[in-house]
């Protein structure tokens, strides 16, 4: 069970393959390093990981101390009717797997990226608390995975006219220094990408499968090699095509933007279904192309919150689609619980890590022990925003944030304020945050002051 050779200090893969015993570890314990039906032990499921890794806390006992000879003496008293120890010792066994598997990634210029590295994208921390992967395997620039961009998302079977606008998006996202984040597949993903790099512009693709294959694709060679273009994917490098991996990654489309633009959606698929994700969670602002196409859902997706993108597609600028300023209507759902958070106690909004979730396919990569620093009834108030009665912190029924939120802006915009100023004062997502400004606005609750914007409450006689 050796694998001491990978040893480093921040858990991600450097040019000499070292890994720190935390990485290692929770990589032996939640991670595939072949094909699923060769594996002899079952990788820990997020669900799974959470529960043992919330155990190993309370015994004060961290992942990494697991890589002795015998860890059994450090099982004891550990019982789950789904994750017998001896299931975990099998998993820990697997490092000559391990090393195999991360020698071969790595002469193919594939690194890791754990939540515990600086380098790991604070966006998807912050948009998707626990259900951010713990692990991402990548190749490519990593500063690049904290530049934010555009998403642009859309059918891999586009229209020959879509695939031409969707080149001339990436084009003139490159020109403004703005980066194109999507999804890598063919269609509207890689016309997206290849147009930006075309003109020398910053790419951020999130793989659903191949990523070995892509990280030496000549598709892609020169955005890498230029430090233009990062490549991750929160599942097995080697993984082949799965619908549910390919529905699963959109949402890591959505949170390593700050924006995104649907080309064209079906009335069904994963288009469909991630637009529709965005608006429910308020991630980003979500704008539509408009199409006379009879079987596109793009008039739904501006139904249900998104927004049109005018109709001269050639005079739009990108920096346009990155304001929030009138973004979606619906985006007022998430991060409701940052706005109350009080400053003497920052650890009340760590991110619980024993959030259960649905067991999806062998190329799931798991939560880092990290990051698992709360207790139950830490959790029960990262859950406040989801609840809506009989809640220890709402005794009397539903909480309305957005009264909270006018409550707060009786101090906080007593004088005229700025949007960001607002943002750093309430800790809230700035979709949220301007959506419950035009609201208040809308409500005369606040006076809009423009050169610059600036947002003051109304003198109540």
């Amino acid at each position: 069970m050796n694998v001491s050779r990978f040893s480093s200090a921040d858990g991600s893969l450097p040019a000499n393959g070292s890994l720190s015993p935390t990485a290692q570890a929770t990589l032996l314990l939640t991670s595939y390093f072949s094909k699923a039906s060769s594996e002899s032990a079952k990788p820990l499921t997020n669900a799974e990981w959470g529960r043992f890794a919330l155990w190993l806390k309370e015994k004060a006992t961290t992942p990494a101390d697991l890589l002795v000879s015998d860890p059994k003496a450090l099982l004891q008293g550990w019982h789950d009717a789904r994750i017998s120890a001896e299931r975990i010792i099998k998993l820990l066994n697997r490092g000559h797997s391990l090393a195999l598997a991360m020698e071969k990634w790595q002469r193919a210029g594939l690194w890791v990226v754990t939540r515990s590295d600086p380098e790991y994208p604070k966006r998807l921390k912050q948009r998707l608390k626990t259900d951010s992967p713990p692990v991402l395997f990548g190749c490519g620039n990593k500063a690049l995975l904290n530049t934010g961009g555009l998403a642009v998302i859309g059918s891999r079977n586009a229209s020959e006219a879509d695939l031409a606008f969707t080149d001339q998006v990436g084009a003139k996202a490159a020109k403004e220094g703005i980066a194109i984040v999507s999804g890598g597949a063919r269609g509207v993903d890689e016309t997206a990408m290849l147009g930006a790099m075309k003109q020398g512009g910053v790419v951020i693709g999130v793989m659903a499968d191949s990523l070995l294959k892509a990280a030496t694709s000549s598709k892609w060679r020169k955005g890498l090699m230029d430090d233009h273009a990062v490549l991750v994917s929160p599942f097995y490098p080697e993984a082949g095509f799965s619908a549910g991996n390919a529905m699963a990654r959109n949402k890591y489309i959505y949170c390593l933007a700050d924006s995104s633009l649907v080309i064209h959606s079906g009335k069904k698929g994963g288009t469909l279904n991630g637009a529709e994700e965005n608006l429910k969670k308020a991630w980003v602002p979500l704008w539509v192309k408009q199409t006379t196409d009879k079987d596109a859902a793009n008039a739904d997706l501006v139904t249900k919150g998104g927004r049109w993108l005018e109709a001269d597609t050639q005079a739009f600028k990108i920096a346009e689609l990155m304001c929030n300023e009138g973004g979606p209507v619906n985006q007022v759902k998430e991060q409701m619980g940052d706005l109350f958070s009080m400053p003497a106690q920052p650890e009340l909004f760590f991110e619980p890590e024993s959030n259960p979730e649905p067991e999806s396919g062998p190329e799931e990569v798991i939560e880092s022990e990290r990051e698992i620093v709360v207790s139950e009834s830490q959790t029960k108030i990262q859950a406040i925003p989801e609840q809506t009665a009989e809640s220890e912190a709402a005794p009397s029924g539903p909480v309305d944030f957005y009264q909270m939120f006018i409550s707060e802006l009786q101090h906080l915009a007593e004088k005229p304020v700025t949007v960001d100023a607002l943002i750093e004062s309430t800790q809230l997502n700035k979709s949220q945050l301007t959506e419950w400004l035009k609201r208040a606005v809308d409500d005369e609750q606040v006076k809009k002051l423009n050169r610059p914007v600036r947002y003051q409450v109304k003198n109540k006689k």
